[in-house]
């Protein structure tokens, strides 16, 4: 494909981000730049400070490109009454002006949104006259808490929208309940959704625009190490098998039911590498399970190590996901994963083989056991895990996907009258 000008616009990115979708965004931006594309990332610093209690962020992770370009929204004094307000109404409020200058006269050939929510979607979305794509990486556009986690107890089955907003401690949001979604998508050529689950989950939910699915990608961690064996230098060293937990440290997340499973197991280790709301508490929780360690945040280099030599990487979460990231980077680091079930982790392992899927703490102790004590089992699924990555989650599977996506949608654009 000739080389194109791509605006990448999202509320988080590295190292001013807290879970996948910013990560994602990073690894798309500098595969797209690699490929000689000009790719500039419009993304909201104020966002990251107004939600992060500790400024956390750290120096980007990813090579600087000459064809990348990053620029960060700030607003002054004002901030976080701007956030406030395009929250509130659905459209950017205060920074309207910057965004729209920008969307609009720069020449773009493709404006690719992600997570928009603190940028003033769904109107954000009617911003720019390129061919527009809007990755699904949550549930926002559906439900106001992001990830159809109802009461922060159990996982949506019936929406009680407004009264979960507040029991969330959030405030309503009245563009919910007019016609601003359904007339902002129009703007939109295509949708995309990581996954069947992500897809699905919209289309229940009232969603009113088609999802075309595709899948995520992450970069090659290298093959795994034989089964059992237990990483032995660096950060987590040990002659004992250890489990990997990654991700953030959040109640719906799962992290804290998984500690309290390996108070009763305790045939190899847990390794967390991640932070967030729940660290001071789980490294309190820990203190008495000295074989459950704490690694906080670990950069790209150890972190592909553990994946490597783990014997599974745990994946827990208590909602339903869009994806399943972790899971797929133990995919790629040839290493299997065990999840829970539902949603879009279950969707991931079970097309691929190359994990378990648990629904109790003690289906998970087996898993575990299993996997320790039946050294084919492990080899099995983890060839299963590495072939599926290299079939269906490699950046070069996801990039001819996308480029034949941005094609069909140019051809589209041609044909309509002006």
């Amino acid at each position: 494909m000739k080389s194109l000008r791509i605006c990448l616009v999202t509320t988080f990115y590295p190292p001013e981000s807290f879970g996948g979708d910013g990560v994602f965004v990073e690894r798309l931006a500098h595969a797209l730049a690699r490929e000689g594309h000009r790719v500039d990332v419009l993304h909201d610093s104020d966002a990251f400070e107004a939600l992060s209690p500790r400024r956390t962020a750290g120096a980007p992770r990813a090579v600087p490109n000459p064809n990348l370009t990053v620029r960060s929204l700030r607003g002054g004094a004002l901030a976080r009454v701007d956030l406030l307000a395009s929250h509130q109404l659905g459209r950017p409020v205060g920074k309207a002006g910057e965004i729209r200058e920008m969307l609009s006269s720069d020449g773009y050939d493709v404006i690719h949104f992600h997570n928009v929510s603190l940028l003033g979607a769904p109107r954000l979305l009617r911003y720019g006259a390129a061919v527009k794509i809007c990755t699904l990486h949550d549930y926002w556009f559906v439900c106001p808490m992001h990830v159809l986690w109802r009461y922060d107890r159990e996982r949506c089955a019936r929406r009680t929208c407004l009264t979960c907003t507040i029991a969330g401690r959030r405030p309503p949001q009245l563009w919910r309940y007019t016609g601003t979604l359904r007339r902002a998508v129009d703007a939109v050529d295509a949708f995309v959704a990581p996954s069947e689950t992500c897809r699905d989950l919209h289309a229940r939910n009232g969603f009113p625009a088609p999802i075309r699915l595709l899948p995520h990608f992450v970069p090659d961690f290298g093959s795994g190490q034989p089964a059992l064996q237990a990483a032995r230098a660096g950060i987590g060293a040990s002659n004992r098998p250890f489990f990997l937990y990654a991700g953030r440290l959040e109640k719906v997340k799962g992290i804290e039911a998984l500690v309290e499973s390996f108070r009763s197991y305790d045939g190899a280790d847990l390794l967390i590498a991640g932070t967030g709301s729940l660290d001071e508490e789980l490294r309190e929780a820990t203190r008495s399970l000295p074989h459950v360690r704490m690694l906080g945040w670990i950069g790209d280099t150890e972190l592909r190590r553990l994946y490597r030599e783990a014997v599974a990487a745990i994946v827990p979460s208590l909602a339903y996901e869009t994806f399943g990231l972790s899971a797929v980077e133990a995919f790629a680091a040839g290493t299997p994963a065990v999840v829970t079930a539902g949603g879009a982790l279950e969707e991931v392992v079970r097309s691929s083989g190359g994990g378990l899927v648990y629904r109790s703490h003690g289906e998970l102790l087996e898993s575990l056991a299993a996997l320790q004590s039946q050294p084919d089992l492990r080899r099995r699924l983890a060839d299963s895990a590495r072939r599926s990555y290299c079939e269906r989650f490699t950046e070069a599977a996801h990039l001819e996907a996308y480029y034949q996506l941005i094609g069909e949608l140019q051809f589209e654009a041609r044909r309509r009258p002006a």
